[in-house]
């Protein structure tokens, strides 16, 4: 994340930062809470890259995600982050155009309900539903919208079909 940053323009301080960029990592720390906590509430704009709570392992099982970190520090300042990755349907209507096809033509594929098959839909894209991650057929039926497939894995998938 930090060399994608200074990839695209962004410099690494914390004196005054202008924001807080919140992801998923192996080795965030209660130092770290703390420093966000403090650059946010001094005015550092709060961004996540997504609000996914937890993902899934190798092997079977889960592990926290990059809603968990976010949640600890919203619930520290009372602030909400802006999440710039899915569900953010203004990611996936760029994507879209850096593609040079329009969303009704492009699918969002992803293992979420949450997130990927809402921000399709949302960005006006078709989607199909993966059930080797997060959601499955019975937790489906909690939302109130649905995707357009579903698939037991990637491997189902036949582009031509879509």
């Amino acid at each position: 994340m930090i060399n994608e940053l200074y990839n695209v323009g962004f410099s690494i301080s914390e004196s005054r930062p202008d924001y807080v960029v919140v992801a998923k990592s192996q080795t965030f720390s209660f130092e770290q809470i703390k420093k966000a906590v403090r650059f946010i509430d001094q005015g550092a704009k709060f961004i996540g890259t997504n609000p996914d709570m937890i993902d899934p392992i190798e092997g079977g099982g889960y592990e926290p995600a990059a809603g968990t970190l976010l949640a600890a520090i919203e619930a520290a300042t009372g602030k909400k982050p802006y999440i710039v990755g899915k569900p953010n349907s203004l990611m996936m209507m760029l994507a879209t155009r850096k593609l040079g096809v329009y969303p009704e033509e492009a699918v969002m594929i992803g293992d979420r309900m949450d997130t990927d098959i809402v921000g399709g839909i949302e960005a006006g894209m078709g989607t199909a539903l993966v059930l080797s991650g997060v959601s499955s057929r019975e937790s489906m039926e909690q939302f109130p919208y649905q995707p357009d497939y579903v698939f037991e894995s990637v491997a189902e998938i036949d582009p031509q079909a879509l």
